[in-house]
């Protein structure tokens, strides 16, 4: 999820906590689960200091390490163990088991957006990514805000507004889950029905907008070409058809760390090359974020005739403001 919903989910838990006898009876306890809670709402995305670095650091690692189970229980003792130290030594198991499901809940989350986290790390670093709720869904944030400024009236019990917030939030992944799971069959079948597949190829990825009734379709094909289309009620739209080049100065970009970082991150990728008078330029792009007709989530190299690097790129960039950004002066 967004910043902004981790942010109002941290407060949710806090409200979520009256549901504690314990904590619904001691005000500085309960004050002392608002900061952790919010604290480890926020913890796994702490990597965003990795920007400070370089941007291969940043796309190679966001929700990676971070979001992984051993990280999981570090955010979990050092939130945890400091706030109560800190706030309310009597209080540290309560304090501990909020914490706990405010940094579970944050990765748990983020395992349905399509960017996805390498949660069960150690024992892989695969990326998970559902498809299933999009990064900001206007739901999920828009009860959240409601629920607090109901709670800030006090005209309504504490822990009742927040079971009730939970158990439509719970709801919704439920049928955002079945939703998903439904349409991308549904989509296959209509690919085949009209004809345009005649049989199962590779297969489909359906990801959310912000729209509840609109997807972005993904067709990956077994022989590593894409089609990028949308999906809305008993629509199914081909917009779209990419496939990698081959040269020599893609496999030589592939040494490259701003394209490995692309690359580790994604397995939905496709490549070009342009030739300029002085060398070539390399682009390689993900294609399951299109946005008015481009490809902005890229990994660009600038090389000489002998592959040596000039300048690079890896990180959100629209193709029109490519030139502003690195050295594509080669003509």
């Amino acid at each position: 999820m967004d910043t902004a919903t981790h942010f109002a989910m941290g407060f949710g838990l806090a409200g979520l906590a009256y549901v504690d006898p314990v904590v619904a009876s001691d005000p500085g306890l309960a004050i002392a689960v608002m900061v952790a809670t919010i604290l480890g709402s926020q913890a796994p995305d702490f990597d965003t200091v990795l920007r400070l670095k370089d941007n291969a650091t940043y796309v190679r690692n966001h929700r990676g390490i971070t979001h992984s189970l051993p990280f999981m229980a570090l955010w979990i003792a050092l939130i945890g163990g400091g706030t109560s130290l800190l706030l309310h030594h009597e209080g540290f198991w309560h304090i501990l088991l909020w914490t706990a499901i405010a940094v579970v809940l944050h990765v748990f989350t983020d395992l349905f957006n399509t960017y996805g986290t390498q949660a069960v790390r150690p024992f892989s670093e695969k990326w998970i990514s559902w498809n299933i709720i999009n990064i900001f869904d206007p739901f999920i944030f828009g009860t959240h805000i409601a629920a607090l400024l109901l709670w800030m009236t006090g005209l309504v019990p504490t822990a009742p507004i927040f079971i009730t917030l939970y158990s439509m939030i719970g709801a919704y992944y439920i049928w955002r889950t079945l939703t998903h799971w439904y349409l991308t069959r549904k989509v296959e079948r209509m690919d085949i029905e009209d004809g345009r597949s005649p049989a199962p190829d590779g297969h489909y990825v359906l990801i959310p907008t912000i729209s509840l009734r609109r997807w972005h379709v993904v067709h990956a094909k077994k022989d590593g070409s894409y089609r990028i289309g949308w999906y809305s009620p008993d629509k199914l739209i081909w917009i779209d058809s990419v496939q990698s080049m081959e040269h020599p100065a893609i496999e030589a970009s592939r040494k490259h760390r701003d394209i490995r970082a692309l690359l580790y991150f994604s397995s939905y990728t496709i490549s070009e090359v342009e030739q300029t008078s002085t060398g070539y330029i390399v682009r390689w792009a993900d294609v399951r974020y299109r946005h008015r007709r481009q490809y902005p989530f890229v990994a660009v190299v600038v090389m000489d005739r002998q592959f040596n690097t000039i300048d690079s790129y890896v990180g959100w960039l629209s193709p029109d403001k490519m030139n502003e950004r690195i050295s594509l002066h080669m003509s």
